[in-house]
């Protein structure tokens, strides 16, 4: 279980953009190298079959094209992950949630269903808006089932949605209010439903019958549906592992707020106390509890207080995206992918515009071994040698984040500038200028860190005679 989601409703961001935003964690004691692409229609499946599973499907004649984050290596399927379609309508794919017995005993895991490794490659190339995206996985679950339990967000100028899965066969799905943002680790968030409002809500056709046929809803008379008590989890483990992490999110957000890290009452959506930020959301990715007594880094509490939550800044991360919808801009400019790879505290988030038919070799050509061609390994590499004196490092991670994502905004304003002039811009080539600068940048910081790392090794000696 990992991966932590962020969503911000266009009225709560700084610009009037949907963001939609995500860390993809690998397992415990695993690694996965990505790739960023764009997906090409001559290059999407026309037969559809799973790696994971024997789930296998047709797929229509008329796919759009699209960028995504598949693994490097592709021993496990595709698992693209994030992406934006050539209509500027973007998808995250999957966080994993938790469920219950009621439910899985009501309404079995399918094992020959769909998973994460699939749904990305069957919805995205096919939907022009946020909410045909929950209507065409839906439909999907519906009729094939998954073996696992997930939530997927999807958005577009207009709106955010976000769909969570329910056993093996049914989900439930709400819009994102335009003046909130969305704190969703590895549990089922969603905690307020109204069956009576399709603009806001949707859920497979039969959800009602289903809850009250298995006795699901645990609310009180007159109190509103909460599918969180209904179809989620209150483990000791959601103490540890999971809603530490949206409150940390919405104590940075929300520092008026006061909650306990281990609450089960922690609000799937808040109105945060200023307008959020592309910077906000990379800080949110890339937290470790700082200024708490739960900081591994931090000079606070202490050995176990230091590792009793888990952070979402984590040593696994494999990749992490940031879908910027942006309004009233040309299509070309309309989206924004910011990728990152590796683990957040000791990254930076690159942005790309993804009206394009090709992406920078630096980005998209992961290698199976180690190597400082590309920028997964790249960041790889730096955290693993800054991590064991991270103090001593921060300093020129926090610098290189900050000129690097400074060059990107000023290339999409540049960009931006140049269109309202009228001029003609090569949007592959802007992609492989930026490419260049991040290259040029992370090589630098590299190279900083091994020589202070190196003189920070146990075994040196003061003496140089």
């Amino acid at each position: 279980m990992a991966c932590t989601t962020i969503l911000v409703g266009k009225k709560a961001s700084h610009d009037g953009s949907t963001i939609i935003a995500r860390t993809e964690d690998s397992q415990n004691g695993d690694f996965t190298p990505k790739k960023f692409i764009i997906v090409n229609p001559d290059d999407q499946p026309r037969h559809y079959k799973s790696v994971l599973s024997s789930f296998e499907i047709d797929l229509p004649d008329n796919p759009m094209r699209y960028t995504s984050v598949p693994d490097a290596l592709g021993t496990d399927g595709i698992w693209g992950e994030a992406g934006i379609n050539e209509v500027n309508v973007a998808m995250s794919e999957t966080e994993t949630i938790t469920t219950n017995a009621r439910v899985l005993g009501a309404d079995p895991l399918v094992a020959s269903g769909i998973g994460e490794e699939d749904m990305l490659t069957l919805v995205l190339p096919y939907i022009k808006t946020a909410r045909e995206g929950v209507e065409r996985l839906g439909a999907i679950l519906e009729e094939y089932g998954t073996y696992e339990s997930n939530g997927i967000a999807f958005a577009d100028t207009e709106e955010i949605w976000w769909l969570e899965t329910i056993g093996g066969h049914h989900w439930i799905a709400r819009r994102v209010p335009d003046d909130a943002y969305v704190t969703n680790p590895n549990q089922l968030g969603i905690d307020h439903f109204e069956f009576n409002n399709p603009d806001d809500y949707m859920c497979s056709a039969d959800l009602r019958d289903f809850i009250n046929k298995h006795h699901l809803d645990l609310t009180y008379f007159n109190e509103h549906f909460n599918p969180r008590y209904a179809f989620g989890s209150q483990r000791d483990k959601d103490r540890h592992y999971n809603t530490p992490r949206a409150w940390a999110i919405q104590r940075f957000l929300n520092p008026e707020i006061e909650q306990d890290p281990r609450s089960m009452f922690i609000p799937w959506c808040q109105k945060p106390y200023r307008k959020i930020t592309i910077e906000d959301v990379k800080y949110i990715l890339s937290n470790h509890y700082q200024d708490t007594i739960y900081d591994p880094y931090g000079p606070e509490g202490d050995s176990v207080s230091q590792r009793t939550f888990r952070t979402i800044g984590i040593n696994r991360t494999s990749q992490t995206a940031i879908l910027q919808l942006r309004p009233d801009c040309p299509h070309e400019t309309t989206g924004i992918q910011w990728i990152s790879y590796g683990s957040m505290p000791f990254g930076t988030m690159v942005p790309f515009f993804t009206q394009v038919s090709t992406t920078p070799a630096y980005f998209a050509n992961t290698t199976a071994d180690v190597s400082t061609d590309n920028f997964y390994w790249m960041n790889r590499l730096i955290a693993g040698l800054a991590d064991p004196h991270f103090h001593h490092h921060d300093g020129d991670i926090e610098a290189y984040v900050e000129k690097t994502m400074a060059q990107g905004h000023a290339m999409i304003n540049r960009v931006d500038d140049f269109l309202e002039n009228g001029g003609a811009v090569d949007f592959e080539a802007e992609n492989q200028a930026m490419s260049d600068f991040v290259q040029a940048e992370t090589q630098a910081l590299l190279n900083k860190i091994l020589f202070d790392a190196s003189n920070l090794m146990t075994n040196r000696f003061a003496v140089s005679d």
